[in-house]
Formats: structure tokens, sequence, C-alpha cells
């Protein structure tokens, strides 16, 4: 008799989680669809996708737009808007990952300081190196940047010996704070006429996006993606804790650290692209684990849809809000993470 009870309980998720996922990938079409049609010019639906399905086979639809409209269409906001969704599916699955080897549901790039020193690398290649290694120069010292913090970090936890996911926490806070102090003591110093862009860049933004550069962020998000994806069963674990994960052969002290370095090599290079975006990895994964449950088999692929939808539309407000102006995209997603946080706050209080 339980097991025919627990039939239809079992027949719905089988149906419920094939139809989310319909429902997020037509979600994020049309999202994609309208980042790229909205703007201070505005291009119809029918343009963006004609031109679209001409770069891909040319002749395919006959041209009926101007070719200013197709660069601004191909050009400018194309790259721009997957390279929201790029930033805002690895962000979202790094705040996924970390707090699930911390335990902590607080954790995320930016307060455990990864996000801060992949700024650190960043404004120190803009103001004060220079691009001695090309384009790659900036995604690069990001990267190192943002290993280094996490280098930091578990080198300031095992020296105080806070071994525990709270404390790690607290380290990363604390760290986070002293390379900040670093960072603004590098804009401090630096050509006064380029301090406004490294602060523009700073509060987020996608504006710098082209097609040559996104091969860089997908890459190191495809590889990535695909093993915390593969080691989803082991973020389950470490979601119990750490002696019942040790009790399953998994070394948690070399899988946490595996975990940040994977956190930083995807937040290096997003923050190398989008500037500092905060919110996104802390936010995300709470409402994915609200729609679908704690498994991480379903929490990482669903945080990375939401986070790319997420910051789909955040870009649009943008852009859109104070039109022609293009506002930073940080100051979106920090006012909505705080909404939402407030409301998470009195939802539990309710319950």
């Amino acid at each position: 008799m339980a097991e025919t009870k627990q039939d239809p309980v079992r027949n719905r998720a089988v149906w419920t989680q094939p139809l989310l996922l319909i429902g997020g990938l037509a979600t994020l079409l049309v999202s994609l669809s309208f980042a790229i049609s909205v703007g201070a010019v505005p291009v119809p639906l029918s343009t963006v996708w004609g031109v679209f399905l001409n770069k891909l086979s040319p002749g395919l639809i006959e041209q009926g737009w101007s070719q200013g409209r197709e660069a601004i269409v191909w050009e400018i906001r194309f790259p721009r808007a997957l390279l929201a969704m790029m930033v805002g599916a690895g962000l979202a699955m790094v705040g996924a990952s970390l707090q699930a080897v911390t335990r902590n549901p607080l954790a995320d790039p930016h307060l455990l300081g990864i996000s801060s020193g992949g700024a650190f690398g960043a404004i120190l290649a803009l103001l004060h190196t220079g691009l001695f290694l090309g384009l790659l120069t900036v995604p690069l010292l990001a990267f190192g940047g943002a290993l280094g913090a996490t280098v930091i970090v578990l080198g300031v936890s095992r020296l105080a010996d806070a071994t525990s996911a709270d404390r790690l926490v607290l380290a990363g806070v604390a760290v986070s704070f002293i390379i900040m102090s670093a960072a603004n003591v590098l804009i401090f110093l630096g050509d006064p006429r380029a301090t406004h862009v490294v602060v523009f860049w700073m509060l987020g933004g996608l504006g710098l996006a082209q097609w040559g550069q996104l091969i860089y962020p997908l890459v190191v998000l495809a590889l990535c993606a695909t093993w915390l994806m593969s080691r989803a069963g082991d973020l389950n674990a470490m979601t119990v804790g750490d002696e019942t994960a040790s009790t399953l052969g998994i070394a948690v002290a070399r899988f946490r650290l595996a975990v940040f370095v994977a956190g930083a090599l995807i937040t290096g290079v997003m923050v190398a692209f989008s500037g500092i975006i905060g919110f996104v990895g802390l936010m995300v994964p709470h409402v994915a684990r609200m729609l679908i449950g704690g498994d991480y088999r379903r929490v990482l692929p669903a945080s990375a849809l939401i986070g790319a939808v997420f910051l789909l539309w955040a870009d649009i407000t943008a852009r859109t809000i104070m039109a022609p102006e293009d506002m930073p995209i940080g100051i979106v997603t920090g006012l909505v993470g705080g909404v939402f946080f407030v409301w998470l706050l009195g939802r539990r209080k309710m319950s």
C-alpha cells in the first residue's frame, strides 16, 4: 500500500521536471529575443531573428532591414546578451556550489573574496600594467587575483584553525575587505583620467562584450560547469556534513579546495569581462531550491538557467530605465537581491 501511495508522487515528479526544463528554456529564448530587441533603438523581433538566420545561412531570408540595424543586433546586442547569459549562469553555479561545500546559505563568490580578488587583478591590468599580453591580460590577471584570494582565504582559515564551514566564510569576508582596500589603493594611485572607467566596471557592466572575446568565458564555463555537474552527488553529500561526506569516501578538504578553484576560475573570467556583479550567486540558488528541491543534480542546471534569465532581464532594465544612459548592472542586481532577501527573511519568520 505504501508503494501504491508513492506512485502518484513519483509520477508527478517525472512529469514536472521535463515541463520545468522546457518552460525554463522557452523563457530563456524569449528573454534573449527581448534583450536584443529593446534599447535606445528598438528593433522588431522579426528583424532580430532575420539577422541571426542570415548570419547562419547568408541569403536565407530576404534582407528588409538597414545595415545600421543589422550592426546594432549582431555587433552590439547579441554578444552582450550572450555574455549576460554566461555570466549569470556561471555566478549562479558558483554560488550554489560554494553554499554546498561551506554549508552556508549566504556563501557566494563576492562574500568569500573571490570577486574581490578578480577585481584586484583586473584593476591592476587596466590601470598599471597595461595589456602586455594582449586581450588576454585582463582575464588572466583577474583569474590570478581570484585564485590568489582563494589561496589567501584557505591560508587564513588554516592559520586561524578555522576549519569549520562557518569560520571559512568569516575568513572570506575578512579577506574580501582587505583585498578591496588594496584595489581602492590601486584606483587612487592610477591615472585619474582612467579611473572613471574602472569605477563603472567595478559596478558591473556588459557594454564591452565582443564576439572575439566570448570564447574565453564560454570555454571556462563549459569545462567548469561540466566538472561541477559530474560531482553533483558529492555536493549533495557535503550539504549533510563533513563527517557524512568522509564516510562516503569523499576527500573533504581536497574536494572543497577543488570547488573553490573551479569557482575562482569561473568568477575570475566573468569578473574580467563584466565587472563585479553581486547577489546573483547568492540569490539564484535559493530560487532554484525553492522550485525544484535540494538535489544538486537539479539545482546546478536550474541555477544556471535561472541565473542566465535573471541577468538578461537585469541588463534590459539597466539599459532602458535611464535610456540612453547605460546604468551599471550591479545597481539593478543589488537592488533586486536586497529586496529578495528581505522577502525571504519575512517568509521564514512567517513559517
